[in-house]
């Protein structure tokens, strides 16, 4: 193995990186202010909804050998609860494309929260 020279070079040398100053000052490129409206790009939901149920359906069948006779609680339950997440994200859904805030609700979608800072601008 060829061992090469600039490897074992000193911070002398110009290819090196010089060593920064303490502390280092500060530069605003911006003004440091918010905007006045929120972007919509990160509204996108990643949650995954009915988890217990569906383990629990899941081992039910390894169980009785994939027999959904045997298991018809396990797999109402999971309908239910997947029918009721249903509902409560297409009422959050609607909502939020009409802008309305929620009391306590503690996920607000772009349009709801360009809303809430219509009601309280910030002051100069």
């Amino acid at each position: 193995m060829r061992i090469h020279p600039n490897l074992f070079a000193g911070a002398t040398q110009k290819q090196a990186r010089r060593p920064q100053k303490e502390p280092v000052p500060f530069q605003m490129l911006l003004p440091l202010e918010l905007k006045k409206t929120v972007s919509g790009k990160g509204d996108k939901l990643k949650e995954a909804a009915c988890m217990q149920e569906m383990a629990l359906m899941f081992a039910c069948f390894k169980k009785f050998e994939f027999d959904q006779q045997e298991c018809l609680k396990e797999v109402a339950a999971f309908q239910g609860c997947y029918n009721e997440h249903n509902k409560k994200l297409s009422v959050q859904r609607e909502q939020g494309k009409k802008g309305i805030l929620v009391p306590g609700e503690k996920k607000l979608t772009h349009r709801q929260l360009n809303q809430l800072m219509k009601s309280f601008p910030p002051k100069k």
